[in-house]
């Protein structure tokens, strides 16, 4: 189960337990955060960051990879298709089947437009599927939308769109009620009231769960409303580049079949990018918990066609990865472990955290103890330090952890390790995209035409950090708010012959920049992927 010396580390643990039980270390100051974050935080180490030198966002940082994207040219150039054949025609068209555009396609559907889903992978393939903790909602008593707004302003470090925060946490009351009437099993009481619990940096008990298979349980509802209204999925297809008109409105999207190689042209008259998070770039090297699409796609056809970024250098990097064993190396483990009462512990046993600091906070705490303190747990991997998880049974009785977390359960008695009895190690792992495409408040791209954005391909939504639970309620909100704003777009328009005449602009500004890479974007598969078929482009 475990090595010698993290045996020997595993009694510190259970003999400083009894001390530690009830008594939760001080939570820390500002100047205390501000200090430990600049010093451990990866999001502050300059040589993971390259300058992006062509688009709207010239002379921004943005991670090294991502800029080897954005400084490399379209996989269409010298291989545009004929565009003058149109193999689907539809008045919207969603880029993505996660939980974002899933919601953008009920909607839209439901206003009557007709609708079309193209994802790379299988319709529910996305991240929505692996998030675990719960989704925040203001919706009882003691709460309101306010407290929820100020949450997760702060927890932002004050950087989010105040428009765009603004409608999260109103609409937060709404999003889940139209999950429960879709059929979302939420966790009630034996009353039938919903269960509502802490997560990092909330004043108030507001995340609705279904266990620890929260995304998992939403992303079923949405996919199985998407079938009963016979929506049409096109599924192992990737949006490899927009199309325009001449008026430089968005027009469609070039597909790229990824079993056959074939290119086919959709038009729309408005289309919703819903493709998710960059985990699999797996920036800085840190491990992942991304699902295996997750390369940043959204971010790579949005800023091509002239949609700027924001804060496209900031990432989240959730604080509790596995960092043992090495078989489920970067899988998440929910926050909800942390706000059902397991400590974060070093080597020594030392509680050396509050355990609900906001997420950037306890990412810099786990690196400081493994690497300026020299207090990790040696793993075969690097290092990481110990969630305390048998504290949960202490304080919430035997049996809590196999009831409110059996899948994080279920996945350490895969191998041999019952966090009912041991604590189980966790190190920080590439979790979430904070930065993304620039939009309103109605959802569209400020500088493209008929382009919405939804979902976790957004920026300005959290700010430069995001609370627990609110990236399943982001993409709820925006997903439907997208969906009904490019229906209402789409019956007013018209839009003009399609054209890639963006991405030779495009060439041109690399070749004025004097940049080569070499390499075509977007990635729409990790570098380690295996590829069966050679494809044209």
């Amino acid at each position: 189960m475990f090595t010698p010396e993290m045996l020997e580390s595993v009694k510190k643990v259970e003999a400083t337990r009894p001390a530690r039980i009830g008594k939760e270390p001080a939570r820390m100051s500002a100047e205390e955060k501000d200090l430990l974050l600049k010093k451990f935080h990866p999001d502050y180490r300059e040589d993971g960051f390259d300058t992006i030198k062509v688009g709207p966002n010239a002379g921004q940082k943005a991670p090294t990879e991502l800029v080897r994207l954005l400084h490399s040219n379209s996989r269409l150039l010298g291989h545009e298709p004929d565009l003058k054949k149109t193999d689907y025609d539809v008045d919207v068209l969603v880029i993505g089947g996660g939980g974002a555009g899933a919601s953008a396609a009920l909607e839209a559907n439901a206003a009557g437009a007709d609708v079309m889903i193209v994802t790379k992978l299988r319709l529910g393939d996305a991240n929505t599927m692996m998030a675990e903790g719960g989704i925040q909602a203001a919706d009882k008593e003691n709460d309101s939308p306010v407290q929820h707004y100020i949450d997760a302003f702060g927890g932002g470090h004050f950087a989010a769109r105040p428009e765009l925060l603004r409608r999260l946490v109103m609409e937060a009351p709404d999003a889940i009620k139209w999950l429960s009437d879709l059929g979302v099993m939420f966790d009630k009481d034996e009353t039938g009231r919903m269960i509502t619990t802490h997560g990092g940096g909330t004043s108030r008990k507001r995340m609705h769960a279904c266990k620890d298979y929260s995304g998992a349980e939403i992303m079923r509802t949405l996919r199985d409303e998407v079938y009963n209204r016979k929506i049409p999925v096109v599924e192992f297809t990737s949006a490899v580049e927009l199309l325009t008109d001449g008026g430089g409105r968005v027009a469609g999207a070039v597909l790229l079949n990824m079993e056959t190689g074939d290119l086919l042209v959709a038009r729309a008259k408005t289309v919703v990018i819903a493709t998710g998070g960059a985990g699999r770039l797996h920036y800085q090297n840190f491990p992942t918990s991304n699902h295996y699409g997750a390369t940043a796609d959204g971010l790579i056809l949005g800023y091509r066609v002239g949609a700027p970024l924001l804060y496209q250098d900031t990432i989240q990097y959730h604080p509790t990865g596995v960092a043992y064993p090495s078989q489920i190396y970067g899988a998440l483990v929910t926050e909800k472990v942390r706000s059902l009462g397991a400590m974060l512990v070093n080597a020594e046993g030392e509680a050396f955290m509050h355990p609900l600091e906001t997420r950037d906070v306890a990412a810099a705490a786990i690196i400081r103890e493994c690497t300026e303190r020299g207090l990790g747990v040696v793993t075969p991997l690097g290092s990481g330090v110990w969630l305390d998880t048998p504290m949960i049974e202490e304080l919430g009785g035997e049996g809590t952890i196999e009831r409110r977390i059996p899948a994080m359960l279920r996945m350490y008695m895969n191998y041999d390790i019952d966090m009912r009895r041991v604590p189980i190690l966790v190190y920080p792992t590439l979790h979430y995209q904070n930065g993304g495409l620039e939009i309103g408040g109605d959802g569209f791209t400020k500088a493209v035409d008929n382009l919405l954005v939804a979902g976790e391909t957004v920026g300005g939504i959290h700010g430069r950090n995001r609370l627990m639970g609110n990236s399943l309620l982001d993409i709820i909100v925006f997903g439907r708010g997208a969906g009904r704003a490019a229906a209402a777009r789409a019956k007013e328009i018209t839009v003009g012959e399609p054209s890639l005449e963006h991405i030779r602009r495009y060439a041109r500004a690399l070749e004025d920049a004097g940049i080569e890479t070499g390499g075509v974007s977007p990635q729409l598969l990790p570098d380690y992927a295996r590829h069966e078929r050679e494809t044209a482009v």
